[in-house]
């Protein structure tokens, strides 16, 4: 039967603490609980049918727990019972090389952001699993939990492993790999076996023999850093293979004007964007966003691989990235890639990623330049520091629908100049903005 004219209340486990309130044709908030105001939403659509559902935002380790939907008309009321679960699916696991450990190489695979604890675990090619070496699960700040697992390589061992963290109620799990060469694993020097044991009746000739030992130790350590420099070197390498790889696939983009904000100021190319000191007086079209100072590429992206670069200069402030030609338009958004945006930005001097919740991204060179590559097939969108060709940031997801480049130029200070849309160098070198 219509609910129209009843009361419709979502509470938690006592009456008075209200999640959302609809009474008397219209939703009251005077009772709501202080931590779900600005957060939650009764869908209407089907009232007369008498179905309401509730929704809720920017979801919280607090929203786990039991609900109750209650119904009640001028001559009888009936209520409901719901347990709500509450899951966070973690950052991409990150994998450092660490050093050398007993005779092999220390390899530790570590992720953020996981809701309830995970299980992390090695894997080889075949997807048999490994024992670690270490594994240490701890809770974070935010009730949230990170993981930490180590394994060590052997020169005789599985040389190329991924590390797989799991998320037991949601039944997802993230993946990265690390491959290992050969020429990187320590050798044992010949000298430190030969002299393993000194017989006694060499005692004449121990000091001479010691010193030999000590030197093939030094020769060994020196080795030992040689190989970890190498390794280093090799892991830079690896890192950079990924920009190359993306500026394959470089793209034209320009900026869609029907969809800029009216403060935002586009260049004549459509090649570059600023936040200007005055709203202009524009259409107020389907498409154009009216309370996020951002703009999208006119350029829409259903399949294949595609590659731009975005000149940030010395912006204290910018938000750059990809989301769904359908996302909301009007009013306030919330940035995540359940809303349809796979963003990152810069905001007081920190690189964050739009994940729930989000994921602080450790950055060693500021980028004046980044570079974002969308891979639809393989639900992945990447974003790359040109100015030292590192790999920033990884989302994987299941895309559907129509994507398009996201920017948002902010301002705040130096914020105020512009985003630019810049050409892709042809050969490594690159070449500056015009």
């Amino acid at each position: 039967m219509s609910a129209e004219n009843m009361e419709v209340r979502w509470f938690r486990s006592e009456f008075s603490a209200v999640v959302h309130l609809y009474r008397d044709g219209q939703d009251q908030y005077g009772e709501q609980m202080p931590e779900y105001r600005q957060r939650t939403e009764l869908l209407k659509d089907d009232i007369t049918s008498g179905s309401v559902s509730l929704r809720i935002r920017d979801i919280r380790l607090s929203d786990n727990g039991q609900y109750k939907c209650f119904f009640k008309s001028s001559v009888s009321y009936e209520e409901a019972l719901l347990e709500l679960l509450v899951a966070g699916l973690g950052s991409a696991p990150v994998i450092s090389v660490e050093g050398h450990q007993d005779g092999g190489i220390r390899v530790v695979c570590r992720s953020a952001g996981w809701y309830p604890q995970p299980k992390a675990q090695w894997r080889d090619l075949q997807g048999q699993l490994l024992p670690s070496a270490s594994e240490k699960i701890s809770p974070e700040a935010n009730g949230l939990f990170q993981t930490e697992i180590a394994i060590v390589l052997t020169e005789e061992s599985n040389q190329k492993v991924s590390c797989c963290v799991r998320n037991p109620r949601l039944n997802q799990e993230r993946e990265s790999a690390i491959s290992i060469a050969e020429l990187f694993f320590p050798r044992v020097n010949p000298w430190m076996v030969a002299l393993g044991v000194i017989p006694t009746v060499l005692l004449p000739l121990a000091g001479y023999c010691f010193w030999r030992q000590h030197r093939a130790k030094e020769i060994l350590r020196s080795e030992m850093e040689r190989q970890k420099e190498a390794l280093q070197s090799e892991m830079k390498t690896q890192k950079e293979l990924g920009l190359i790889r993306a500026r394959r696939y470089a793209v034209n983009v320009t900026l869609d004007p029907a969809t800029a904000h009216p403060n935002l100021v586009l260049s004549e190319d459509r090649k570059s964007v600023r936040r200007g000191e005055t709203r202009q007086d524009l259409p107020d079209n389907p498409e154009r966003f009216d309370h996020c100072y951002c703009v999208l590429g006119a350029e829409g992206f259903m399949g294949g691989r595609h590659y731009w670069e975005v000149e940030v200069g010395h912006k204290m402030r910018w938000d750059l990235g990809v989301c769904r030609e359908s996302v909301r338009k009007k009013g306030k958004v919330t940035y995540s890639p359940k809303n349809g945006y796979w963003t990152m930005w810069l905001r007081g001097g920190e690189y964050l990623a739009s994940t729930y919740p989000r994921t602080p991204l450790p950055v060693s060179v500021r980028p004046s330049r980044v570079g974002i590559f969308l891979d639809y097939e393989a639900g992945e969108v990447s974003f790359y520091n040109v100015t030292d060709r590192s790999h920033l940031f990884t989302f994987t997801d299941t895309f559907s629908g129509k994507l398009h480049p996201y920017f948002h130029p902010c301002r705040s200070g130096k914020s105020g100049a512009p985003l630019v849309i810049c050409p892709v160098p042809a050969e490594a070198g690159g070449n500056l903005c015009p």
